[in-house]
């Protein structure tokens, strides 16, 4: 945890250190288009890190193979937004309509975000995982970080390719919505690389610094659907300035108010910090991340893949008991939303019958 919070602020001081120099080489401006690409970047990344998490407990990926395959996404995201960010530029230059359909990429988006269901939907298994699990057979057991294994005199894949190829899958289908904000903010490709690149590099840190916070960030895709939904306008107001589709106005432009980068900055920064504050105080999000918590630590002990030393075996458990107690004392309305219930009780027994056969008094 300490590593992760130096790493993190040490990627965090990279990209002011890197904005400050934009600011002293291109301006103000440049500078600010900069930071709001960078911070629009990392909250979109956040929500990224939600679905990676869905991943490794989905697959009860081992604690020592995390890390390869959150680097393994980590790449792979990079050079996915890059791609992306080229064939954006691309798109741009050559449509006049391009920033009308980036415009409707995130409204959609952003309306998708805001549905009461969208938490509940991002945890569930989400469809690169069914597909994987689906037409990519592998072996049952984990070899380390290792791709392929030879079992019964045959090579076979081993369940960690399974792990990659939903998140380079997950990568592709993010980058369809954050390529499109950063258009919205800047149309400088170098500036939009840079944010994209800096907020990426620190996500592996950021990812078990936060890991059990995570859940607790309750209204967080409400805060990206306003940011998005926000981005959105601004494309549209751009590109109604910029108008020469014959049958928008006669292919002229149209006298339309605009939103200025500093604004911009603004904006995101206040709904980021809203969203964070909100999300914290929030008893709800309490109860969410106690349930979760509880699920992720029962499922872990219970598989024998996931951890083999006895003595974080017992970690886990000492972690389970206090998050079981953080959960029966919430208030009695909030344990009534508990999805699940009986599934839940079902494998906390589970796990405690395992610990008591495990370490007979």
């Amino acid at each position: 945890m300490r590593d992760a919070a130096i790493w993190s602020a040490a990627y965090i001081g990279a990209a002011i250190v890197f904005g400050g120099v934009v600011v002293m080489v291109g301006g103000a401006t440049m500078g600010i288009e900069f930071f709001a690409c960078y911070l629009s970047n990392e909250a979109l990344s956040v929500d990224n890190l939600f679905v990676f998490l869905v991943i490794m407990a989905s697959f009860v990926v081992p604690r020592t193979a995390q890390q390869k395959a959150l680097l393994f996404g980590i790449v792979f995201a990079l050079i996915t937004r890059t791609g992306f960010i080229l064939l954006g530029a691309a798109f741009v230059r050559i449509f006049d309509w391009a920033f009308y359909f980036f415009a409707v990429v995130l409204l959609v988006t952003a309306v998708v975000l805001a549905k009461p269901e969208a938490a509940e939907r991002r945890a569930a298994d989400t469809l690169v995982i069914r597909i994987a699990k689906r037409f990519l057979r592998t072996s049952h057991n984990y070899d380390g970080d290792r791709l392929f294994i030879v079992e019964n005199g045959r090579r076979v894949m081993t369940p960690m390719l399974l792990v990659m190829t939903a998140l380079g899958g997950t990568d592709l289908l993010f980058a369809f919505d954050s390529v499109p904000a950063l258009f919205g903010l800047s149309r400088n490709v170098h500036l939009i690389f840079a944010a994209t690149s800096l907020s990426l590099l620190g996500l592996r840190q950021l990812y078990f610094l936060i890991d059990g916070l995570l859940y607790r960030l309750v209204y967080l895709s409400y805060g990206l659907a306003l940011i998005l939904a926000f981005i959105g306008v601004k494309l549209t107001l751009q590109a109604l300035r910029e108008n020469n589709i014959p049958f928008i106005n006669g292919g002229k432009p149209v006298p339309v108010a605009q939103v200025n980068t500093t604004a911009s900055l603004a904006v995101i920064s206040i709904i980021l910090l809203l969203t964070t504050v909100v999300s914290s105080l929030s008893m709800r999000g309490r109860a969410q991340n106690a349930v979760a918590r509880v699920r992720r630590h029962a499922s872990e002990y219970l598989d024998q893949r996931y951890e083999t030393d006895p003595a974080e075996r017992e970690k886990i458990f000492a972690q389970l008991l206090d998050e079981e107690r953080q959960l029966c004392a919430l208030p009695s309305k909030y344990k009534a939303h508990i999805s699940q219930e009986d599934d839940l009780i079902k494998l906390l027994r589970q796990a405690h019958q395992a610990h008591d056969t495990r370490n007979p008094r």
